[in-house]
């Protein structure tokens, strides 16, 4: 009776090559495909500024959503409208309001528009707003002070362009 020793193979040294590179292969897709489907656009000049800002930030915002004024954008064919409302419905008393519009990649077609008071609490805009996805920055103000600041991201393709 013969034992034959078998030991490490040339079989063994592709197949643990395969999986080894399989492995790192398949981690960097799946890395990549969530980098990409999770980004959220956003780009800042000055990452280390954004973060020393944002606690902040978050605390104005949040006081802000606590005084219940809400707004409404709205776009149909080249006219922007922004109406501006307290808890109960009715007509924030606003100055000023521009609109930041930017495009979640790229910043070729970015344009910043100012609103014309229509009456209280309406604000009305003539400007084109090329169809697709767009995050729109708002804000609101009386004389220098910030009453309003949000942002909302649209899609133009469905909208009544």
């Amino acid at each position: 009776m013969s034992i034959r020793a078998q030991g490490f193979t040339g079989r063994h040294m592709l197949l643990t090559t395969v999986a080894f590179f399989g492995v790192i292969i398949t981690v960097n897709v799946t890395m990549a495909w969530l980098a990409s489907s999770t980004w959220s656009g956003l780009v800042v000049n000055d990452t280390y500024l954004a973060s020393q800002e944002f606690n902040k930030n978050a605390a104005a915002m949040k006081a802000m959503t606590a005084s219940g004024i809400a707004g409404s954008l709205s776009i149909k064919g080249r006219e922007i409208h922004y109406d501006i409302r307290d808890r109960n419905g009715s007509p924030t008393a606003v100055d000023a309001v521009t609109a930041n519009f930017k495009r979640p990649v790229g910043d070729h077609e970015d344009f910043i528009v100012a609103l014309k008071k229509l009456s209280e609490g309406h604000f009305l805009a003539d400007h084109d707003v090329a169809t697709g996805d767009w995050i729109v920055e708002i804000v609101a103000k009386r004389g220098e002070t910030l009453v309003m600041h949000q942002a909302v991201r649209i899609d133009t393709a469905e909208t009544d362009q």
